[in-house]
């Protein structure tokens, strides 16, 4: 895990993206906000670049490659895998599918979307404080 790499943020609600826009700006963490409206764009990004993301944000519920594909996808790639990318899941809800599913694809997270401003910042910023304390084992390239 990359402490000091881009959070990337996958979310096609544009509404959701500029209230989270918003939120890191006020959080003002040095890392880089990386923005994907679905997850295939997210992928390609991933597999094509050495970026080295610090955290991944995910909406579950996406057009053409969901969230949980798009998490599958990650794990199945050795070269994605070994960068140990916290993978965490946002969603408007939390039906026991969207819960067993993701938890079953070894993410690290699920989150409600709280629909309070002020809970949703905190709920980010303990999110992120949490991952910045966490050891992961450190790969070699």
């Amino acid at each position: 895990m990359n402490k000091t790499g881009p959070i990337i943020i996958i979310e096609d609600d544009e509404d959701d993206r500029l209230i989270l826009d918003e939120i890191f700006k006020n959080l003002n963490y040095k890392n880089e906000i990386t923005y994907f409206e679905n997850g295939g764009d997210a992928l390609k990004y991933l597999t094509e670049s050495d970026v080295e993301p610090f955290i991944i944000l995910s909406d579950i519920n996406m057009p053409a490659l969901n969230g949980l594909e798009l998490r599958e996808k990650i794990y199945n790639n050795e070269k994605l895998r070994v960068k140990c990318i916290p993978y965490l899941f946002f969603s408007t809800s939390a039906e026991q599918s969207h819960v067993v599913d993701p938890y079953s694809k070894s993410i690290q997270g699920f989150f409600i979307k709280p629909t309070n401003f002020d809970r949703l910042q905190q709920t980010k910023k303990t999110i992120i404080q949490y991952w910045m304390e966490c050891v992961s084992p450190n790969y070699v390239r």
